[in-house]
């Protein structure tokens, strides 16, 4: 009987894909982006056992230092640039602010939200503010936003951390895996962020090669636009080895989410299997509403239980990449081909001359 379910299993979750796509209207080329240079599972139950100064989502000491939600400038569209940023990182966010202000913000006046773990210190604010006029706000993350998920258990972390160390980047660290989860599933729900709309990502060190003559945020909103990324790499596939697995229990547990056309196919190829293209996540403007919605709040909820953040090396640009392409249509995403960008790793560069002249 066991092998008999796991068989009708099986098939109805292959039927289920096929049929999925079998309902796409887009081909992965249409999100191909220019880019240069290269970069180089089942269920946990809660563990009891803490590892000293690594906090527990809920249980730390760690909690919000501003809860204030921000506001937008009149006229203007509620939404701010975010960054999750260290202290020590100080010049390099710093440089990303004049670039951001010197290509864009400086015609719009959109605040800047700056998040951390750790309090910011005195040198790093003022340092900050003497670099932008547009609002600035500073915010700690609450507890509950930064720690080792509840469904894992430590000594599986340890054991995936050690195996990991040495198979790609950042495969021993559990900082970048914290980070990872916190983007994918929390920093929306900020109370600095509860008054906005859209997001834009930044982070320190980055480089926007060409002005930008309109409001981004805007054109989102005229063109019912919920996700916008700039690059599109592949992942490393030893980071994700069960993601598109999970993702696909998810699915078959959840079809009242799916739409009748999403652009699957980019995700996932005619075998049904994962190709690894996601949106670099490092520049994302994003309608809130996306990841505040029921479906992509499940979505994550699936795989922070099954455990992928800590026991592999799930990051956020896989996994909105993942929502996206599940929960949303091709026509509310869009390729930003006018921002030139940077980010230590890949760069994207406009081929239209009109776009490069700016």
């Amino acid at each position: 009987m066991v092998s008999r379910l796991r068989h009708f299993f099986y098939l109805a979750a292959g039927l289920v894909t096929v049929f999925i796509l079998h309902t796409i209207v887009v081909k992965r080329s249409d999100f191909s982006a220019s880019q240069q240079s290269t970069r180089p599972s089942t269920e946990a139950t809660p563990g009891s056992a803490h590892i000293p100064g690594w906090p527990h989502a809920g249980q730390s000491g760690i909690s919000s230092s501003n809860s204030s939600a921000v506001s937008t400038p009149e006229g203007r569209v509620r939404a701010a640039l975010v960054a999750l940023v260290r202290n020590s990182e100080l010049e390099g966010m710093r440089s990303t602010i004049r670039q951001v202000d010197d290509r864009f913000n400086r015609n719009y006046g959109y605040p800047y939200i700056f998040l951390n773990d750790e309090d910011f210190t005195e040198e790093f604010m003022k340092q900050v503010r003497a670099v932008t006029n547009a609002p600035v706000y500073f915010g700690k993350l609450p507890k509950e936003h930064w720690g080792l998920s509840p469904y894992v258990t430590e000594d599986k972390v340890r054991e995936a951390l050690e195996r990991n160390k040495d198979r790609y980047l950042y495969g021993g660290s559990y900082s970048y895996r914290l980070m990872c989860r916190f983007q994918s599933g929390f920093v929306y729900k900020h109370p600095l962020l509860q008054n906005l709309d859209y997001y834009w990502r930044i982070e320190p060190d980055v480089e926007y090669y060409c002005d930008i003559p309109y409001d981004p945020f805007k054109y989102m909103q005229d063109n019912n636009l919920m996700y916008g990324y700039t690059i599109s790499p592949l992942e490393a596939a030893p980071t994700v080895e069960t993601l598109w697995e999970t993702t696909r229990h998810w699915m078959l547990e959840n079809p009242q989410f799916i739409p009748d056309q999403g652009f699957m196919s980019w995700v996932v190829d005619e075998k049904a299997e994962y190709t690894y293209c996601h949106f670099w996540s490092n520049f994302e403007i994003v309608n809130l509403s996306f990841y505040r919605s029921e479906a992509y709040q499940s979505y994550f909820d699936h795989l922070d239980r099954a455990g992928g953040f800590f026991y592999e090396r799930w990051g956020d640009a896989p996994v909105h990449s993942m929502a996206a392409a599940i929960l949303l249509k091709k026509e509310q995403i869009h390729w930003f081909e006018d921002i030139g960008y940077h980010h230590p790793g890949y760069s994207h560069c406009p081929q239209d001359s009109g776009m490069r002249s700016r």
